[in-house]
């Protein structure tokens, strides 16, 4: 057996780094991106689904304290999404449907959930200004409800369907919805972690250290999201991310 090079030793963690630097600052976990780097590295399906769940909650949680220190997370503004995202996300968890089916659909989705974005980066201060506080309670329980099924399933994590539906309806600013999306991404990924362990308990030997370059990456990708990126910007990563998770979903 060939002794790994420096390349592969540090660049796959530098690439979890980046992945979580990306999505932290848009209040996602980076499932979908730790997901694909995995498999272009080769690793077995048993493998990926609870490590990238694994890096998920650690990423989530980082965010969650970061956007809760900032102010900008209320137990209002999330229970509504996360009261039944839970239950029905356990619920599409157990339905299982054709790939020829929900990958087309769910890809076109995020694709047109990117086109929103893009259109209203320009206007984002404007429309960040009128943003209510909360958002509104029955809308916002239907939300958490079909989105807790469609995450549970695709396996795709749920904020990166929340984030562009909250902005899209104006319930939120861009950086209130980030920590929503954050919390959401976190009970979610904590909840499948756990059903996960249970049947799937392959985890890596260098967990360790993918854990460490994402705990790198979520808090400066945090940081960025809160201090440094104006709305426009923060439209704009999360555009990308959803066209990647979109064209993902299109052509896995």
């Amino acid at each position: 057996m060939s002794t790994p090079s420096v390349v592969e030793v540090l660049g796959f963690p530098l690439a979890l780094a980046v992945i979580a630097l990306f999505y932290a600052s848009v209040g996602q976990a980076g499932g979908t991106g730790y997901v694909a780097a995995m498999g272009l590295a080769g690793f077995e399906p048993d493998v990926i689904k609870p490590t990238a769940l694994a890096l998920n909650v650690l990423v989530a949680a980082i965010g969650a304290m970061r956007f809760a220190s900032a102010g900008l997370l209320t137990w209002r503004s999330c229970y509504p999404f996360a009261i039944l995202g839970a239950p029905f996300s356990i619920l599409g968890g157990m339905t299982n449907l054709p790939l020829a089916i929900y990958q087309p659909i769910v890809g076109a989705l995020l694709l047109a959930a990117a086109w929103q974005m893009v259109w209203s980066a320009r206007s984002a201060a404007q429309l960040d200004e009128i943003a209510p506080t909360h958002p509104p309670l029955l809308p916002a329980l239907i939300a958490g409800a079909a989105i807790g099924f469609v995450s549970g399933v695709t396996g795709v994590g749920g904020g990166i369907f929340l984030a562009p539906l909250v902005l899209t309806f104006g319930w939120a600013d861009v950086r209130q919805s980030a920590a929503i999306s954050t919390v959401f991404n976190l009970l979610n990924s904590a909840a499948a972690f756990a059903g996960t362990w249970a049947v799937l308990p392959s985890l890596p030997a260098a967990l360790p250290w993918w854990l460490l370059a994402v705990g790198v990456g979520a808090l400066l990708g945090s940081w960025l999201g809160l201090r440094r990126l104006p709305p426009h910007a923060l439209r704009y990563v999360l555009a990308g991310l959803l066209i990647a998770a979109g064209l993902r979903m299109l052509f896995a």
